[in-house]
């Protein structure tokens, strides 16, 4: 994957997943496995930030996701810019309004560990990360994901949950950086038009990519 194509805040989205420890790590805690069983659509509005090494706020985004499995979803952020991501099973778009510019790539090339592909993906957690339990907070229950692949350069993801329900995700990379997607207003299996993830480019944007 090169993510230097992908606009700003979209591109912490997609950064793969570097291990950083090996050994076999637990089994998928109970309220993760009830969380991802029969999940097949999910919305929510969400807050990105990204936070550098010395606990400094870098960047912040904020926008709606949807999501419907396996492989489709679509994540449009509204603030500060206004930028879409959308993977309609086959390829990935990444479209940049104030540029005027959709790159497309081959969703199988980009998706293997990202957070996009642990909410949109079918496959059991433990064959793609080592999974260890990260501790707990009040009202809040935590895992680590280490994943299995050195492909990129994230380390590690960790999965909150509160009251039955993911609320945040954070992904840590080498640079010492961590991305957090805060959830609200989070809606399991909702009905979904299959048009939202359907991706047209806009009249006058630069494509950027095969299509085809």
């Amino acid at each position: 994957m090169s993510p230097v194509s992908f606009a700003p805040f979209t591109r912490c989205l997609l950064l793969c997943l570097t291990a950083t420890t090996a050994g076999a790590g637990t089994a998928v805690p109970d309220y993760v496995q009830d969380f991802f069983h029969g999940l097949k659509t999910l919305q929510a509005d969400f807050d990105q930030q990204v936070i550098d090494s010395d606990r400094h706020l870098i960047q912040s985004s904020r926008g709606h996701m949807w999501i419907m499995r396996p492989g489709r979803f679509r994540w449009d952020y509204e603030a500060p810019y206004r930028q879409q991501l959308v993977a309609d099973g086959e390829r990935l778009w990444s479209y940049d309004e104030d540029l005027e510019q959709v790159t497309v790539q081959p969703a199988a090339e980009v998706l293997t560990a990202t957070p996009a592909m642990l909410l949109s993906g079918e496959r059991p957690l433990e064959e793609v990360f080592v999974v260890e339990e990260a501790g707990t907070a009040p009202g809040e229950q935590s895992v680590r994901l280490l994943p299995k692949t050195d492909d990129s350069n994230l380390t590690a993801l960790k999965l909150v949950f509160a009251s039955g329900s993911i609320s945040r995700i954070e992904a840590r990379d080498s640079f010492g950086n961590t991305t957090i997607f805060s959830f609200t207003n989070l809606e399991r299996n909702p009905e979904l038009a299959a048009d939202i993830f359907r991706f047209v480019t806009p009249a006058g944007a630069d494509l950027i990519g095969d299509a085809n």
